[in-house]
């Protein structure tokens, strides 16, 4: 597992074991949600997409706009025992999909490691970002918006292409 600085815009590619976003950043080029914390640290999705072997990939970039370093609070790795020993994750992640009435978490690996950006620095720099993707199971092809929730940001629905 590759530990990577927050200021690197390679964060999260050494998860090779970890995910389909392991090779490549988020596409820019649109923007499905921004969502800001109390202590100037945007969160900024990019692509919530389906892929064909039905799981869902969230990515985008974490930006510190404040003037202060921010440190990433211990609760973006989730309140699960098992992924407590797996290091900084952003296992707190969740999806909700309120028509079908289901909640879905992280996805995990063979060794219960969350399928999402992990063993990052655990502080971001003013001015710096960090990038990020999470992997759940794909939502019915019916639901083609989830809402996002995440600790310390406020919720927000984003659109899922795929």
């Amino acid at each position: 597992m590759d530990k990577e600085p927050a200021a690197s815009s390679d964060a999260g590619k050494g998860q090779g074991k970890q995910g389909a976003q392991s090779d490549t950043l988020p596409d820019r080029s649109k923007t499905l949600a921004t969502l800001k914390n109390d202590k100037g640290v945007e969160m900024i999705v990019y692509s919530a997409k389906r892929d064909s072997g039905g799981f869902l990939t969230v990515s985008g970039d974490f930006k510190n706009t404040g003037g202060e370093g921010f440190t990433t609070p211990l609760e973006w790795s989730g309140q699960e025992e098992a992924v407590t020993d797996t290091g900084p994750s952003l296992a707190g992640m969740t999806l909700v999909d309120s028509i079908g009435k289901k909640r879905y978490y992280v996805l995990r690996d063979t060794d219960n490691r969350p399928l999402t950006t992990s063993n990052y620095t655990s502080s971001i720099d003013p001015g710096q970002s960090l990038n990020f993707f999470a992997q759940f199971p794909s939502p019915p092809s019916t639901t083609n918006k989830v809402d996002l929730q995440f600790p310390g940001f406020p919720n927000a629905t984003i659109e899922i292409s795929g």
